[in-house]
């Protein structure tokens, strides 16, 4: 796990940390998904006939932190409006777009526990973390984050 729940006061937060921008998206965006199921729905998503696809977002400029508040976002409108949940993501970023090969499976038959509602600019955060830098842990839930590599961060509206 690359991933871990970040303590907010009212709704909940993903701190997330990979090798690479698009890898720290990646694994935000499946601590959003994770985050969202109940016990049953993580097992039976493992089981469910899997689909393929190509999911493109632009990012409305180079900005890449609201770049990923426009995917996450497009994966909760897939999972609401097209019934499409994601099991999985690799994603690339180019030309101010972020283009992600998808598995998805059909979200009505997933049982969940959370909803999100929305993904938030508060908190945002997607940076590298320069070799020997160290980001702190946050409290006992998060631990410290040595670079080189990449950090996002997110807070989600439940």
């Amino acid at each position: 796990m690359s991933w871990w729940i970040l303590p907010t006061t009212a709704d909940i937060g993903i701190r997330a940390f990979s090798s690479s921008p698009e890898r720290a998206i990646a694994e935000a965006t499946m601590g959003m998904q994770s985050i969202q199921m109940s016990e049953l729905g993580m097992a039976s998503a493992n089981s469910l006939p899997r689909n393929t696809g190509t999911w493109v977002v632009n990012m409305g400029g180079d900005d890449i932190q609201r770049g990923m508040v426009r995917w996450m976002e497009e994966v909760l409108y897939r999972c609401d409006g097209e019934s499409q949940w994601l099991v999985d993501n690799s994603i690339s970023i180019t030309d101010g777009e972020i283009a992600a090969q998808v598995s998805w499976v059909d979200s009505d038959l997933v049982e969940r526990e959370i909803e999100v509602k929305a993904v938030t600019m508060h908190e945002l955060l997607l940076r590298e973390v320069v070799e020997g830098e160290v980001l702190a842990g946050v409290g006992n839930d998060i631990p410290s984050f040595e670079g080189p590599g990449w950090v996002a961060q997110v807070v989600l509206d439940v």
